[in-house]
């Protein structure tokens, strides 16, 4: 079999069995009221929790994406970020981490400042033209997520001939440009919640295999959001069920990062799926 990787730092690292990706809000207003945190002890004990639950990479945020969330300056969303890479640099410096940023200024800094691993743009460089020469500049590794429009417009933007093959096409496309820029090593997101209606996520979910075309490693990120608790009748607080259900079918169907608020139960997910795959005739 062959397996991906991506080049951090110089260091090859393989995609053997997925990572469990653990989300960090340094926000005051994420989707997800228990996953925000903002005062510094706050962010050091869910800090020692996403590694302490076996995380593989910490992702941390300082500008909500969620539909309605107010702006927030270049500087201030450099500061909540900055609270939570100090700790994290400062108690565990060898874990690798994710910055969760549509800002080229930001990924620059956080890069520069704290050595961050990887850059997280949701908006697959559409709202930064100024993101991908500086990815290219700084040598990371970038997540390039699909989205259309912005977070505050983007539910208006869902229609498509084939929301699979338009994501997939999408993201091909992104991807050659990126490596004429010298960008080499990218992971794809095809942005479930962003841009999609509830049959749309379902549908990639369902086609996930799909996105093997594009041989690069694949990251889902379905956390307790809306596509499980809206069909469901229930909220973010209880699709804690919801959620490791979709973990656990993403994995059986190529994920090879899981971006999770609750790190326990998917790095249990990953365990079980390697026990089966072990064991397959």
């Amino acid at each position: 079999m062959n397996h991906l990787s991506i080049n951090i730092k110089g260091s090859l690292h393989h995609f053997h069995k997925p990572w469990v990706m653990g989300i960090l809000n340094v926000t005051p207003d994420s989707f997800f009221a228990e996953s925000r945190t903002i005062e510094t002890d706050d962010i050091r004990r869910r800090i020692d929790d996403l590694i302490s639950q076996g995380a593989d990479i910490i992702d941390i945020g300082g500008y909500s994406s969620r539909s309605g969330a107010p702006e927030v300056s270049t500087d201030e969303e450099y500061s909540r970020l900055a609270r939570g890479l100090e700790a994290i640099r400062k108690y565990h410096p060898d874990t690798l981490i994710s910055v969760d940023t549509f800002r080229a200024d930001v990924a620059r800094r956080c890069v520069s400042d704290w050595e961050a691993d990887i850059i997280n743009d949701i908006s697959g460089g559409n709202l930064d033209a100024e993101m991908w020469p500086t990815v290219a500049e700084l040598q990371v590794p970038y997540i390039l997520m699909h989205m259309r429009g912005t977070p505050s417009s983007m539910q208006s933007l869902c229609d498509y001939n084939d929301v699979t093959a338009d994501v997939i096409r999408d993201l091909a496309f992104k991807i050659d440009a990126m490596h004429q820029l010298g960008i080499a090593d990218i992971i794809v997101d095809p942005g479930f919640g962003f841009a999609k209606d509830i049959n749309q996520n379902y549908q990639l979910m369902a086609e996930l295999d799909q996105f093997k075309q594009l041989n690069a490693p694949l990251l889902v990120g379905i956390s307790r959001k809306s596509m499980i608790y809206r069909p469901l009748d229930i909220t973010p607080q209880t699709a804690i069920n919801g959620t490791t259900v979709l973990n656990t079918f993403a994995l059986l169907h190529g994920a090879n990062i899981l971006r999770v608020h609750d790190v326990k139960e998917a790095v249990e997910a990953v365990k079980i799926i390697d026990l089966i795959k072990q064991n397959t005739p």
